[in-house]
């Protein structure tokens, strides 16, 4: 919600779940927010960065490092690592 001045007055905004799309609740205490900074040509961290948000489901099923890795190849952080198999 904003207020007049166009300022957010909700003192909870929920999340979504970078790979699933689910929204992550205030009691999902497994979910966890990852930022991957963005490096210049001499491997020095940038002040810009990506952000993933992983619900506690994901982790409980084993497949956060598989989503991690689908996610950053699609941002185009990782190459030749993920692929979809059957």
């Amino acid at each position: 919600m904003e207020n007049t001045e166009g300022r957010l007055v909700d003192l909870y905004i929920p999340r979504k779940c970078s790979a699933t799309n689910r929204l992550i609740t205030a009691k999902d205490h497994a979910s966890i927010q990852l930022n991957i900074a963005d490096v210049d040509a001499e491997g020095r961290a940038m002040n810009t960065f990506a952000t993933y948000a992983l619900c506690g489901y994901v982790r409980k099923e084993a497949e956060a490092d598989d989503s991690i890795n689908r996610l950053s190849t699609q941002d185009g952080y990782l190459k030749n690592v993920w692929s979809y198999q059957q």
